[in-house]
């Protein structure tokens, strides 16, 4: 017997719920594409894209079950797709969305899905912690306990819990690229073309600007290319991804990594089906356990903690700043404007971000997040700048991993200590330096790295707080016996703030 929709109800899908888990059996769907998203910030061109595109192609293999309007706003959209009608919504991924659909009558809220742990899981944990600081590595251990993740009994696989220790190589020597296959690549489709033309139009009428450059696309924007993605990386990538998680090759934009993180923001896979195919490629003894435990960390570990963090906080968090950092991002950070750098290391990583709204997380956090970290630009704005310049970039994704971890704005609420670093460390882990204007040993004079001469200032200007931590005092010591710390600050205050180095 056929069931009646209209008798099941009519149910709204946002943007980033768009797998077969947000659905609610037999209900009407609701999509509405907001015109006001995309005036209200300056997106990423591929970023807008990708987005748009995923939407619309969810619409299409929903068929006529679902009304896809598009209109000006999310409240005008909901109007003309339903009036007064009531609608449910499975929990939005941001504070400013749900206090929106919360103050709607007409809409029931239903438990967030797209993620492991469930919302009274966490708040037991957190309790349990007894008001200390809530570490990632104790909740993820629970995750793993309660969900039967790389165990051998009630022990982890291995007898390690963690093996971030085996997967800190560098890039190996004399290579341009990693010996790995490339990343799946998705196909554009009269969608995409539909898409690029809106948005080519609406440029055009200065109706709404981007940044940075779009396509072809680089990632799923449907459930199939999603698990076709998902398929040739546990088959052809994973197996190497621990060994080179951190490393950075600057021909090889995307190393061993999954690029999975898009698609499972907009919900097109669910982070179980990821780690169950990576714990599957282990226990097969298709991929090592390095690799496996890697993986499985990031997504059933740190990627859950960001989403339960950004909750347990709440929006007060953003207002973050407890090192004072006020300063105004530059124009040319701000304009992903590549060539405005001379620093090997940040030039290529603001190409990335420019080309393809994507580079992997240690460019991220030790090339971008260090160098806005050592120049005190506003936690905010830094937040800000990667929730727009990212393709994977959420609200709830970008506040507490800028905020708390890149920029230490939160004091050490999620990290024990400043994410801050010379050049020394982008020289071991990648091969950018070598070609450099900038030597990562020196630290004044027309060849002072940028990275090394900005860490010790940061550490000056700071080493108040940094002398009272204890993985930071060393650091504070190094400062005081540094034979040319005058001339280092020297350079540093007479350094232009909006120019690049």
């Amino acid at each position: 017997m056929a069931h009646d929709r209209s008798e099941a109800g009519r149910h709204w899908l946002f943007g980033d719920q768009l797998g077969p888990h947000f659905l609610r059996p037999d209900a009407e769907i609701v999509m509405i594409e907001s015109r006001a998203v995309f005036r209200r910030r300056r997106f990423h061109r591929a970023k807008a894209h990708l987005m748009l595109s995923a939407m619309r192609h969810r619409a299409a293999e929903l068929g006529d079950r679902v009304r896809y309007v598009r209109a000006e706003t999310y409240r005008d959209g909901l109007e003309q797709a339903v009036g007064d009608a009531p609608v449910t919504v499975h929990h939005p991924t941001s504070h400013a969305a749900l206090g929106f659909v919360r103050g709607l009558r007409q809409v029931e809220v239903l438990p967030p899905r797209g993620f492991l742990v469930q919302p009274d899981a966490f708040a037991r944990w957190a309790e349990s912690a007894g008001g200390g600081q809530l570490r990632m590595e104790s909740f993820y251990r629970q995750v793993r306990q309660d969900h039967d993740l790389l165990m051998d009994g009630d022990q982890p696989a291995g007898g390690r819990w963690n093996l971030d220790k085996d997967n800190r190589e560098p890039p190996p020597k004399g290579e341009a690229t990693l010996p790995v296959p490339a990343p799946y690549r998705p196909r554009e489709d009269e969608i995409d073309e539909e898409v690029r033309a809106d948005l080519d139009r609406w440029e055009r009428s200065g109706d709404v600007a981007f940044v940075g450059r779009d396509g072809p696309r680089l990632f799923p924007a449907g459930r199939a290319e999603a698990r076709r993605a998902l398929r040739a990386f546990v088959e052809k990538r994973l197996p190497t991804f621990g060994r080179w998680e951190d490393a950075i090759l600057a021909e090889d934009w995307a190393m061993s990594h999954s690029l999975l993180s898009a698609s499972l923001n907009l919900g097109l896979l669910d982070p179980a089906e990821c780690v169950e195919a990576a714990e599957d490629a282990y226990r097969a003894g298709d991929a090592p356990l390095n690799s496996v435990e890697g993986y499985i960390r990031q997504v059933a570990g740190w990627r859950e903690y960001m989403w339960h963090l950004y909750w347990h906080f709440g929006p007060r968090y953003r207002e973050s700043n407890a090192l004072g950092h006020d300063a105004p991002l530059p124009g040319w950070f701000a304009g992903l404007d590549a060539d405005a750098v001379q620093a090997r290391c940040l030039s290529t990583t603001l190409a990335q971000v420019r080309d393809r709204g994507w580079v992997h997380h240690i460019p991220r956090l030790m090339i971008l997040g260090n160098h806005a970290l050592q120049r005190g630009w506003d936690p905010a704005a830094v937040t800000d700048w990667f929730h727009r310049c990212f393709v994977d970039g959420y609200d709830w994704v970008m506040l507490t991993n800028v905020i708390g971890m890149s920029q230490y704005a939160d004091g050490g609420r999620i990290t024990t200590k400043p994410y801050a670093s010379g050049g020394a460390y982008i020289n071991t882990m990648s091969d950018l330096c070598g070609p450099c204007a900038y030597r990562p040993t020196e630290r004044t004079g027309e060849r002072a790295c940028p990275y090394t001469a900005g860490y010790w200032e940061f550490v000056h200007r700071h080493r108040e707080r940094l002398s009272h931590n204890y993985r930071t005092a060393r650091a504070v010591k190094q400062l005081e016996r540094l034979s040319d710390l005058d001339e280092v600050l020297g350079d540093a205050r007479s350094r232009d703030p909006d120019a690049a180095p």
